[in-house]
């Protein structure tokens, strides 16, 4: 029995097939040329959006938004790579129609069209909105870190650049004591001539020149390291416990569809102070006054917990739990009860810490108040395992520490949906960084990022409604 054969190569057809056969109706490559078809591209900014009257045509910016959005939506993010698509992928040939930019156009599309790109972004959740994809009850904030286009070689802290600074010194002297040794002495192996050393301690005094530079550069701007590549990346660590060069993405999801509302890209290593400030914006894009918000231990700060709930914002966020000095878990300071009418602390023996002192800054005045008994801590058996300070344990109570217990005691009673926390947010971040291999940015400065990132989000997006609504739903909105 024989095997399936396809048809002869050299066959030829008298009546050719047409492109549009080769995309079937349900192709998500439909829904990506209705959306771009509708969206008026003079409004948004695009460069080039009005044809020039002299001078070579250039490409419509609606086929090049077409070819990223179809290449984030399949792992293809160069513009090399895209290039090669568009000369052998059928749907990219359909989608394009025939089209084939070189890749130099491409890239200059995405580095030219930066806020256009995030206003795409921003004019899809509008149409998700609209569809009703958006719940606009509860919504997860969180931070992930993406690497930056600069490399950790690249990046110069100030005790980085005082020991290359200090190397370059050392060098410099051997070199100069090599400089005095006389040439009677001969050695079997080859030692470098004067004129090699003296070229060899210029290169080090150029470099050295170059990290006083860097010097300078901090000590002007009061910043606490210098990014050679990307200016405005900064050195961060990962949950993996490595350290790169990136960014901090702040996100927002809302809980319905898991759908990307809002983004943020930050230099800020960590994810203090951008509770608040995420959160409020939530409410503007999701046109939303009363909202939910659930954030990891993170965003744990006083501050921005109150402007959430003066906001009409309610946040539900994990509280942070510090060590003693020991790292005895039965003594972290949470082990120690207040007791309000007493105003005093309970350690875990049952000894009371009585109020000492208030502890207070300059720019904020009184920031808490400290509890301590140091007469009974001195005959305690388990003072050990409680505190290596000679003098005894103290406790530290926050100025806004009822506040705060109010907060801890509503998010204990809505758990259930604290724990939707990751399954909201963590499922974006996944498939972004595993599924589509973007867990570092192509483009530098932090404008450039975030156009990119705005590819990538609103592929997302693009990818949950044709999951949610499908190809034909997709389409008919969109004509309608």
């Amino acid at each position: 029995m024989g095997y399936i054969k396809g048809e002869e190569r050299a066959q030829t057809i008298l009546l050719p097939e047409s492109i549009d056969d080769y995309v079937h109706e349900d192709n998500p490559v439909r829904v990506i040329d209705a959306f771009v078809e509708q969206l008026d591209m003079k409004e948004l900014a695009f460069q080039r959006a009005t044809s020039p009257t002299f001078g070579r045509p250039p490409y419509n910016p609606k086929d090049l938004l077409k070819l990223y959005l179809y290449g984030y939506l399949n792992r293809i993010r160069s513009s090399r790579r895209l290039e090669q698509e568009a000369a052998r992928n059928l749907e990219v040939i359909w989608l394009l129609q025939k089209l084939k930019p070189d890749f130099k156009t491409i890239a200059d599309f995405r580095k030219d069209n930066k806020q256009a790109l995030k206003k795409v972004f921003r004019q899809f959740v509008h149409l998700c909105d609209e569809w009703g994809l958006f719940g606009k009850e509860l919504v997860a904030i969180d931070g992930t870190k993406i690497r930056a286009c600069n490399s950790k070689k690249n990046n110069y802290s100030a005790k980085k650049l005082d020991r290359n600074i200090r190397y370059i010194d050392e060098k410099i002297e051997t070199y100069m004591k090599e400089l005095e040794t006389t040439d009677n002495e001969e050695a079997r192996d080859r030692k470098p001539s004067t004129q090699e050393i003296q070229q060899r301690i210029q290169e080090l005094r150029n470099r050295k020149e170059i990290y006083q530079a860097h010097q300078e550069t901090i000590e002007k701007t009061g910043c606490s390291e210098v990014s050679t590549t990307d200016p405005d990346a900064r050195l961060m660590s990962n949950n993996n416990n490595t350290v790169d060069v990136g960014y901090n993405v702040q996100t927002t999801v809302d809980a319905k569809h898991k759908l990307v509302a809002d983004f943020k890209v930050t230099s800020q290593a960590n994810d203090l102070g951008e509770l608040d400030n995420m959160a409020l914006r939530a409410q503007v894009v999701l046109g939303k006054k009363e909202l939910e918000v659930v954030a990891d231990k993170g965003y744990y700060k006083v501050d921005d917990l109150k402007k959430c709930v003066e906001n009409h914002i309610t946040p539900y966020v994990a509280k942070q739990t510090y060590s003693n000095g020991t790292g005895d878990k039965d003594f972290y300071p949470d082990k120690f009860h207040y007791d309000a009418e007493k105003n005093v602390y309970i350690c875990p023996t049952g000894i009371e810490l009585h109020f000492a002192k208030k502890r207070t800054r300059k720019e904020k005045g009184v920031i808490g108040y400290e509890y301590r008994n140091y007469a009974a801590c001195s005959c305690c058996p388990l003072k050990e395992r409680c505190t290596r300070s000679a003098k005894g344990r103290s406790i530290f109570r926050h100025v806004d520490q009822d506040f705060l217990d109010t907060i801890n005691l509503q998010t204990e009673k809505n758990k259930d949906k604290y724990r939707l926390r990751q399954m909201i947010i963590e499922h974006v971040f996944g498939t972004l960084k595993r599924g589509w291999g973007a867990y570092y940015f192509l483009t530098k400065r932090k404008r450039s990022v975030t156009g990119e990132l705005s590819l990538s989000f609103l592929t997302y997006n693009l990818r949950r409604a044709i999951s949610i609504l499908g190809t034909k739903e997709i389409i008919a909105k969109l004509s309608g």
